[in-house]
């Protein structure tokens, strides 16, 4: 697949930017470039390997999951202008 001038100036719209008629064509060709990087990795035959969720074989290390603080909904809710069933009220703003 190969980028002209037509296709930059009508991704530069759709990403709302401005761009200058000399620089098109740098864009072109870095674009066509990047292009041709992702079909020379869509051509790698991917088969027998596995998805990964990261590239390391990291653990996240996790703290325990145990209550910190105390209970403060009713104090919060005090001082809320709307509550009802212990949750807080707002204004409807999608119609």
């Amino acid at each position: 697949m190969s980028l002209d001038k037509h296709d930059v100036e009508k991704i530069a719209h759709l990403a709302r930017l401005s761009i200058q008629e000399d620089d098109i064509p740098h864009y072109a060709r870095d674009l066509n470039n990047i292009l041709n990087l992702v079909d020379q990795l869509s051509a790698a035959d991917t088969n027998d390997i596995l998805p990964m969720a990261h590239p390391l074989d990291a653990h996240q290390r996790l703290r325990p999951d145990s209550v910190t603080e105390v209970n403060q909904r009713d104090a919060f809710q005090a001082i809320a202008p709307k509550t009802e069933a212990g949750v807080y009220l707002v204004p409807k703003v999608i119609e």
